[in-house]
């Protein structure tokens, strides 16, 4: 299970997705994010779904890696899809049933929302490595600064904190494999025993990220970084056509969710 978590990882490409500037698919998710849940009918997520399935289709990222970041969730998918049916009023499919046909309508569109909004938001993790990431952030917020607030900081921060999750995980994997491997049983017992099983992993996974966090505080310190004062960058980002080309497609879709939810209202 731990092996399908895919939170923070970057496959490299050269599709036209990967080509964007960082700024432009930062942007371009923030829009993808409220024209989803601007989303109202079938059509409007018929629409998203068609979307999503274009940007996956130019990223050129395998479905299977997708699988892999919607798996860890499906605990919330099913329970989210369960509390709607069970809970949502309506015209019952039989007589006496607590199911409704409008409780079944919304349970597909609501798991339909969690899958798309996964989806859409790990193409920006999958598609741009985290020094872009990180770059195109601190470019986006910078206006932040004149008001004190430490955008490049901030920014590094969260970087480093994506650029670590899989390291922390196959970290994790190695820990349980070797526990396993004394006898130590995760998947058998109550709850509170198998919450219990879980310190002999804790202990030494914080120790192990105490100890990376300790090597590249040394090795940022032994590179004499202090902060992004007077700091340059290798690659300069830089907006070109295509970027433009498709924040004005982000904006007429956009446009097109909220005209959508206008008439179906």
């Amino acid at each position: 299970m731990l092996r399908d978590i895919t939170l923070g990882q970057y496959f490299p490409g050269n599709s036209v997705v990967h080509r964007l500037d960082a700024r432009t698919k930062i942007i371009l998710v923030v829009v993808y994010i409220v024209a989803l849940f601007q989303a109202k009918g079938w059509v409007g997520y018929g629409l998203v779904t068609l979307l999503t399935l274009v940007c996956m289709s130019l990223s050129k990222i395998k479905p299977s890696n997708m699988f892999k970041g919607i798996k860890p969730m499906l605990v919330i998918i099913i329970l989210t899809a369960a509390l709607n049916i069970f809970y949502t009023a309506g015209t019952p499919v039989r007589p006496g049933w607590i199911i409704t046909w409008e409780g079944i309508a919304r349970a597909i569109q609501m798991v339909l929302r969690i899958v798309l909004l996964i989806s859409g938001t790990f193409l920006l993790t999958y598609t741009t490595s985290p020094i872009a990431l990180t770059d195109g952030l601190e470019k986006l917020m910078n206006p932040l600064k004149k008001i004190g607030v430490p955008v490049h900081e901030m920014t590094m921060m969260m970087s480093m904190a994506l650029r670590f999750i899989p390291t922390l995980i196959t970290e994790t994997d190695k820990i349980m494999s070797a526990q396993k491997a004394r006898g130590a049983d995760f998947e058998t017992g109550s709850l509170p025993q198998r919450a219990k099983a879980l310190l002999p992993i804790l202990v030494p996974l914080f120790v192990s990220a105490f100890k990376r966090a300790d090597e590249l505080a040394v090795a940022m310190e032994s590179r004499c970084y202090h902060g992004g004062e007077g700091r340059t960058r290798m690659k300069q980002l830089k907006m070109r056509r295509r970027d433009y080309i498709a924040l004005a497609l982000g904006a007429l879709v956009l446009v097109g969710m909220f005209a959508l939810k206008r008439l179906a209202l």
